[in-house]
């Protein structure tokens, strides 16, 4: 009776232990989901109020599908033959007043003009529709100076502001705020020219899992949602550009997707036609040519080894109009 008793006893002190440490595994891991959910709640909540605060409704907002403004990416003059204006004047007559035309519904109807000289001195006269900029940089400025540019995906409802730092480290866990966080912010590869100049800009976003960030970059594998606008929007202080897609894929961290410059004759067409080949989505109807420049969205995939991106092609320009 007594040894009954004593296996009794120990055998609840066993399992009043296994339960007291399977309830401090819970507790734990119920406190860390809850630090995560806060986490992500202040990630998002701040780009919320900046968004609120910062941006105003535009007309390209969830625009049109059907609509693709014409002319060229970096709005070169063009005369009447087709050929560039290069002596140095406008052919353009001013501004001219209206909210748009029947070619680019997007535009106020004004025009503006700027003179470019290469460095062989050859001067080229570029003029680009205005559209008014629906992003207060100048207040965005005073909340954080590394601002230099905000993106809209429009397919996805991705809407943030664009950060470069002097390293790629700086905003993978500081929101733009510059508060801690697993979100980080949208920034801009250190490396790349914040005026977006280079052939290829990278911007890269983490891939959150409640959708936030870049985390539905890779929602593009589905057709239905390339189709329905394939094509997204970066919104600087002095201009804003509209990237048509034509390449989405998978692809490995150390990938020549990340590459900036092309210094030999026929390596930006073969970079192209390599981003062509492995892409899920079928963008070779927009054709991209040596004088394009492109801008790669990249987003990890929860592979250490492998990143997604998203590449666009420079298809307009526009003057900014301040608020």
């Amino acid at each position: 009776m007594k040894r009954s008793r004593k296996k009794k006893s120990i055998g609840d002190f066993i399992w009043r232990l296994v339960f007291l440490a399977a309830l401090v595994v819970f507790c734990y891991c119920a406190f860390q989901l809850v630090t995560i959910y806060l986490e992500y709640k202040k990630g998002t909540d701040e780009y919320s109020s900046l968004e609120q605060q910062y941006v105003t409704e535009d007309t390209i907002s969830g625009t049109t599908e059907n609509n693709t403004p014409s002319g060229t990416g970096d709005g070169t003059r063009t005369g009447s033959d087709g050929s560039e204006a290069t002596d140095g004047t406008s052919e353009t007559t001013g501004k001219v007043e209206g909210s748009g035309t029947a070619e680019d519904p997007y535009t106020t109807g004004e025009t503006e003009t700027e003179i470019e000289t290469d460095a062989e001195g050859k001067t080229t006269v570029k003029a680009y529709p205005v559209l008014k900029n629906p992003v207060d940089f100048e207040s965005l400025k005073k909340v954080n100076e590394d601002i230099i540019g905000w993106i809209r995906v429009n397919a996805l409802d991705i809407s943030y502001p664009i950060a470069q730092s002097t390293n790629n480290d700086y905003y993978l866990h500081r929101t733009f705020e510059r508060v801690d966080n697993f979100a980080g912010c949208i920034f801009m590869e250190y490396q790349n020219h914040s005026d977006f100049s280079d052939k290829n800009t990278i911007i890269y976003g983490h891939n959150m899992k409640n959708g936030s960030m870049f985390g539905t970059l890779r929602k593009f594998y589905e057709d239905e949602v390339y189709e329905k606008a394939p094509y997204f929007w970066i919104y600087t202080p002095d201009k804003i550009y509209r990237y048509d897609i034509f390449s989405c894929a998978e692809v490995a961290v150390d990938s020549l997707a990340y590459q900036i410059t092309f210094s030999e004759e026929g390596s930006f067409e073969k970079y192209i036609d390599d981003a062509y080949s492995r892409s899920v989505v079928k963008g070779n109807d927009i054709k991209v040519t040596a004088e394009d420049k492109i801008v790669t969205l990249s987003t990890c995939t929860g592979n250490e080894s492998t990143r997604f991106i998203v590449q666009g092609k420079l298809s307009k320009t526009y003057w900014s109009k301040k608020k």
